[in-house]
């Protein structure tokens, strides 16, 4: 009877590790969708990627963003447990070059399905020369330095501008490959992913129309932000970007940059100083204040503050507003005396339509 108990024994304990055995030999097959509750397991470097994963991939994917909505993604340190969820993953969206600790965590990776966003759309160099528009790619020279020293080369060693999403049409690009190569790492719900990639791509050149029509005929064509992330979307629809800082937005502008920034803003007849959601605006309200002009929000969409409340596509909405008013399309009030104190008067964008 104990010989037969042990050998029965041994049989449940061969069952069982052989079973083990083929779940980690699918897992690490990268042949399907076999990450929780047999989902493929989708691991986004930061918002405008989770945001393309989580589209694209719908019912079939488990996302999980690096990086946590409102914080600003250019200095993330990954954790242990993030390399290991890196290390994991099905699939991986990431913008190489964006953020040093993801590239080293998806070098390391087994993952075969790593989508670079810039493979999809090649990053540009968006120098902060004045009269120009941003995103002809064109050397400037010595004017088209920032205050900290940066010529828009550098961006914790991104070759170029990284902030492609701003432009829907580089975006939709992105979007194209993420869902072509869920397709390959998800053989089972390719059709799902190519409808959903459709989907989206529709809404973002619809976007990329709004945005064509919005701006068309505006009074003013420049615009004053405290961060040179607008390059490709300036690039795209016309206007001339004049930044206080280069493409790093914690960098400290010289007192000659804000004197060419005061300049040009004179000059081009601007009403509006722009700051970002996920960085102070005290730069920005210490120029407006200096030239009795007002303060509004253009988002580079970094990241989210409040995710269930906003997208991508209702705060590129909200932009679109911003930029109208600012620009005269609108007819905004007229600016403030030289002098006045007018920059915590901030413009509201109206509600956004529902993405």
């Amino acid at each position: 009877m104990m010989i037969r108990r042990r050998t029965r024994g041994a049989i449940a304990l061969t069952a069982t590790a052989l079973t083990a055995g083929l779940t980690l030999t699918a897992c690490g097959s990268g042949g399907g969708a076999q990450g929780a509750e047999g989902k493929l397991n989708v691991v986004a470097s930061f918002y405008p990627m989770e945001f393309l994963a989580d589209r694209i991939g719908g019912e079939h994917v488990k996302v999980t963003d690096l990086t946590a909505a409102g914080v600003e993604p250019h200095d993330l340190e990954l954790t242990a447990k993030q390399v290991g969820t890196v290390k994991k993953a099905d699939a991986i969206v990431y913008l190489k070059g964006l953020q040093p600790t993801v590239d080293k965590a998806v070098a390391g990776s087994g993952s075969k399905h790593k989508i670079d966003a810039t493979a999809a759309a090649p990053l540009e160099d968006h120098h902060l020369a004045e009269g120009h528009t941003e995103g002809d790619g064109h050397d400037h020279g010595s004017d088209g330095q920032s205050g900290d020293g940066h010529d828009g080369h550098d961006h914790n060693g991104a070759a170029g501008d990284p902030h492609i999403w701003l432009d829907p049409t580089r975006y939709a690009a992105v979007a194209r490959s993420v869902g072509a190569e869920f397709a390959k790492a998800d053989p089972a719900h390719a059709e799902d992913y190519r409808k959903n990639t459709d989907e989206l791509v529709g809404r973002l050149t619809a976007l990329d129309q709004e945005f064509k029509d919005g701006l068309k005929d505006v009074q003013n064509r420049t615009f004053v932000t405290s961060h040179a992330a607008f390059g490709y979307l300036a690039g795209a629809y016309g206007l001339t970007q004049v930044a206080i800082n280069g493409v790093d937005p914690e960098s400290e502008p010289t007192p000659a940059r804000l004197a060419d920034v005061q300049k040009a803003a004179k000059e081009n007849g601007v009403t509006t100083i722009f700051f970002e959601t996920l960085v102070s605006p005290k730069l920005a309200d210490t120029v407006a204040k200096d030239l009795g002009l007002r303060t509004a929000v253009l988002d580079p969409l970094e990241g989210v503050k409040d995710p269930a409340k906003d997208d991508y596509l209702s705060v590129m909405r909200q932009n679109l507003a911003n930029l109208r008013t600012a620009l005269g399309a609108d007819t905004p009030a007229a600016p403030a005396p030289s002098g006045a104190t007018t920059a915590s008067t901030t413009a509201t964008a109206p509600a956004a339509p529902t993405s």
